[in-house]
């Protein structure tokens, strides 16, 4: 019943974050807590279904063309340069008040993806106008996700639909980014977690199936003020679980 249980939750998560372009690893490791899975086995399961399924819902959106790529390879590596430096700076700063900084900024970025009406942009067309937006969005994705732990994705999306890159592309790229993001937490917990066969298999398959379905949902079905919408409800439901666990 528990490995149903988990199945269930994880497909049903995954095919709303991946329409988004974040992973679910943030809401699942509380659910697998929830259901007796230890703790640092959570984090690397969760995380490596992060893996798996930002890399399903990624090869979809590269078969539409949907990566800007000119923007993704800046950010990406900005990003991974910038997440130590964030780890560094978290040790000396109280975490509460770093978590509930991050709770404002997601509700400030929520309101954005309702309310703010970009001027729309092309995804970047040449080196030059992907190291404007990429670096400086995979700067602070990378240095803010090191600083609080989470995942760059939830800092991407808005960044870059505030910016006015269309939502489809926005959610496309940031996938990508989560991808390697989450690999690299994966290698850290797995070093000191014993990973469940079953588990992991079970919901790896949730997980492919899920990520299939929502990158087809986000590219095929849903206009771009749809998938904002969507986004915008994704970040509200990361701030609302990140306050409730500070309360």
């Amino acid at each position: 019943m528990t490995l149903l249980i988990a199945a269930v939750v994880t497909l049903a998560l995954t095919t709303v974050l991946s329409m988004a372009g974040v992973g679910a690893a943030f809401v699942l490791i509380p659910v697998f807590l929830t259901l007796g899975v230890e703790l640092h086995s959570a984090m690397a399961t969760a995380l490596l279904l992060n893996t798996i399924g930002m890399s399903i819902a990624s090869f979809t959106f590269v078969r539409k063309g949907l990566v800007a790529w000119k923007l993704v390879v800046p950010m990406l590596l900005v990003a991974v340069l910038a997440s130590p430096i964030g780890v560094r700076v978290g040790q000396g700063m109280d975490r509460s008040m770093l978590l509930w900084l991050f709770v404002g900024f997601l509700l400030f970025a929520s309101s954005m993806m309702w309310f703010y009406r970009p001027k729309p942009r092309s995804a970047p067309n040449s080196t030059h106008s992907g190291l404007i937006l990429g670096t400086p969005v995979g700067a602070v994705a990378g240095f803010v996700g090191g600083l609080l732990g989470v995942g760059g994705g939830n800092i991407i999306v808005p960044a870059l639909v505030a910016s006015g890159l269309e939502p489809k592309r926005a959610s496309a790229s940031a996938s990508f980014v989560v991808i390697f993001a989450s690999l690299s937490g994966f290698l850290a917990h797995a070093q000191v977690a014993e990973i469940s066969p079953p588990l992991l298999i079970t919901t790896a398959i949730a997980t492919a199936i899920g990520a299939g379905l929502g990158a087809w949902l986000a590219s095929e079905k849903l206009r771009a003020e749809q998938l904002k919408r969507v986004i915008a409800l994704v970040l509200v439901a990361v701030a609302v679980k990140t306050a409730w666990s500070l309360l």
